[in-house]
């Protein structure tokens, strides 16, 4: 267990927190340095230093139960913090925090390890973008390459509240990015349900995607010290892979989830909160985890696509607001939509993409996604005045508007891949080609003849 000036022994323990005696001040540990012990049944307990007390004392973190774990027990340290495996033996594996396999696969084989806390430091090295004109990334959803595209280097945010389908949008981008660009991801679940963990697996599994992938799992069972330091988890293997000069795609589900066991901590270390009673660290904590998420030139890219639960549908939100400064692209589920059964439930109008520019889509692009999104507003409008006095009362040039705006409505559903079993539809991946192409035919004109219906869950316009 190391020498007697190392060895500290447990003196309370308070849920996820414990504090920890030594000998003297000089014997402390190092904030986030690890200190191990062992429960009354034999299990091992990591605890991560928080913060240092009057008196020799340390004041951890556990990431993992701490039952059994008995007052006076001896604890040792590490001299490091926690560390992770890299590399390829990473790849079609599940671990923890800890980098220890969650698959029943025997251990990780991996001599190269990296710390998962990192301070970054900026060089003129680092952007955020890589060099060069900035990159379209396709990712197959029509709505999203329409009017939100994404572009290698970016940070996209998934926004919804509970039911809403933030998880099946995210499996299903990578499904569709994954397997068109043969790029290689890090799925990293921060704080949500064992189930969906187990159903991304299998599907990843099914599809033959698993060995393109390392996942990081830190779900709603386990301690706010785990869940809070997985995300720290995923971007090192991103960044690991980046450094082999790879291209790679971080989806991170969910984010919030990342703030709230924030919360959790910072209360129970006693802080207190701020008047919205989130941590008052949490700017830094947000902060933190973004800028590691970011493109270097001479090594590959890291494109972060995170879900973001609201609470209660609320956008304004402190932790929800917090996050919105980091990302390039807001992408906002929205309820109404999914009581009017659109699928996926992206709200064009509450939505918004820095990356729908000229210069990343083109012209032409840009003209018909600037047009649709003209049409819609106009939409919201007379969609108000019909549910007063009807259609038939608006002018010739309303009406014609209204009635394509709704073709073009139904047109951005899409029948989901990973929703095949539910709506027994065949999932379409449609190209950004067909997408613009289709929504200019319906702006046109030439697809007036259509009924509506015909154009709902649908992959490519085969009208006009």
């Amino acid at each position: 267990m190391g020498t007697d000036s190392q060895q500290g022994w447990v003196v309370g323990v308070q849920g996820p927190v414990v504090d920890v005696k030594f000998v003297s001040v000089e014997a402390l540990p190092d904030i986030y340095e690890v200190l191990r012990a062992a429960t009354a049944d034999g299990r091992r307990l990591v605890l991560e230093v928080a913060e240092h007390l009057p008196g020799g004392l340390a004041r951890c973190i556990a990431m993992a139960s701490t039952l059994n774990l008995q007052r006076g027990v001896p604890v040792a340290r590490a001299g490091q913090s926690i560390e992770i495996p890299v590399g390829a033996e990473c790849y079609g594996r599940i671990m923890n925090v800890l980098g220890d396999p969650l698959d029943r696969k025997g251990a990780i084989a991996s001599e190269d390890r990296r710390p998962i806390r990192r301070t970054v430091v900026r060089s003129a090295s680092a952007s955020q973008q890589p060099a060069g004109r900035p990159e379209f990334l396709e990712t197959g959803v029509k709505i999203i390459d329409l009017l939100f595209p994404m572009v290698k280097g970016s940070k996209t945010g998934i926004l919804g509240g509970a039911g809403l389908g933030k998880s099946v949008l995210i499996l299903e981008l990578i499904q569709h990015i994954v397997e068109q660009h043969h790029g290689a991801f890090v799925f990293t679940g921060v704080g949500e349900r064992i189930r969906e963990g187990n159903e991304l697996y299998y599907e990843l599994k099914e599809h033959k995607l698993l060995g393109k992938g390392m996942l990081v799992y830190g779900q709603m069972n386990e301690p706010p010290g785990a869940r809070f330091g997985v995300a720290s988890t995923g971007v090192t293997l991103a960044e690991s892979i980046q450094r082999q000069h790879k291209d790679v795609l971080l989806f991170v589900d969910n984010i919030f989830r990342f703030v709230q066991a924030g919360a959790e901590i910072s209360t129970l270390l006693g802080r207190v909160p701020s008047e919205t009673g989130y941590q008052p660290t949490l700017a830094s904590e947000v902060s933190t985890f973004h800028e590691r998420i970011r493109s270097i030139r001479g090594e590959g890219s890291v494109t972060a696509i995170e879900a973001v639960y609201v609470p209660a549908d609320d956008l304004t939100d402190l932790a929800v607001v917090t996050i919105f400064s980091y990302l390039d692209s807001i992408i906002v589920l929205s309820r109404e939509r999914v009581q009017m059964g659109l699928y996926p439930c992206i709200d064009p109008l509450q939505s918004s993409s820095g990356n729908l520019d000229p210069d990343v889509v083109g012209e032409h692009h840009y003209g018909v996604a600037l047009e649709a999104l003209k049409t819609f507003s106009k939409y919201e409008e007379l969609r108000r005045i019909v549910s007063v006095v009807g259609v038939d009362e608006l002018s010739n040039a309303d009406r014609v508007l209204y009635k394509r705006a709704r073709k073009l409505q139904n047109f951005l559903t899409q029948p989901f891949v990973v929703a095949e079993t539910f709506s027994g539809i065949k999932g379409q991946y449609v190209t950004t080609k067909q997408t613009v192409e289709g929504t200019e035919r319906i702006l046109d004109g030439r697809v007036d003849r259509a009924p509506e219906e015909e154009l709902y869950m649908i992959g490519a316009l085969s009208w006009g």
